[in-house]
């Protein structure tokens, strides 16, 4: 009689469990690791809310400057200035006549 030995079926057995068992784990790791699938969709989303805070901060940076051009001695309007002021603190001069 011819008798099989059992040794190579568990050393095939235990050998395709772990090419399983590895296959699983960098499968899990390609989509759902440190740089995997879904932190790419995640990372995108972040770069476009922070492009879009980036772009509302330049809009305000483009404001604020225009504001202090205005304020400096080679841009400021002195009859602007004059007249805001007299609307602000209700001066006039001796020479005008209020309508309200």
């Amino acid at each position: 009689m011819h008798t099989q030995k059992q040794r190579p079926a568990i050393a095939s057995l235990l050998l395709m469990t772990l090419a399983v068992i590895l296959g699983g784990y960098f499968t899990f790791a390609a989509v759902q690791g440190d740089y995997g699938v879904f932190r790419q969709v995640q990372l995108r989303a972040e770069e476009r809310a922070l492009v879009a805070q980036r772009d509302a901060l330049k809009v305000e940076l483009a404001k604020m400057q225009n504001l202090t051009l205005r304020l400096s001695d080679t841009y400021l309007d002195l009859d602007l200035l004059d007249e805001q002021a007299r609307d602000v603190l209700g001066y006039l001069r001796a020479d005008e006549i209020v309508i309200r």
